[in-house]
């Protein structure tokens, strides 16, 4: 194998890093205007929002339940996830931020 053989498939590697690190964040909640009802503040940061799976989310009487945090978000800071998916977004000490969730079919 040459260096240049040997080269190509770890520059893909880096290059697929890269990318995907870059479209990570490019995503409809930068695009918007999104801030928090709690407090005003945006929602988006560098990698402070992550998808929750809907096998972690319980709707409550009082708003929706992440299973594996044992927080609830009221129904009235969760904003609606463009996506379909549930997404938290968090503070750099992991407090939320804000919270997206899918709409009620209609």
């Amino acid at each position: 194998m040459t260096s240049s053989t040997r080269i190509l498939p770890a520059a893909v590697v880096v290059l697929s890093c890269l990318a995907s690190s870059a479209s990570a964040h490019e995503f409809w909640i930068n695009h918007g205007s999104y801030k928090s009802p709690a407090d005003g503040s945006h929602c988006c940061g560098k990698n402070d929002c992550f998808v929750v799976p809907a096998a972690d989310m319980k709707p409550t009487a009082v708003g929706w339940l992440i299973k594996s945090l044992g927080e609830t978000i009221p129904y009235s800071e969760a904003q609606p996830s463009e996506d379909g998916e549930f997404w938290r977004c968090k503070r750099y000490d992991g407090s939320r931020r804000c919270f997206f969730a899918p709409q009620p079919s209609s």
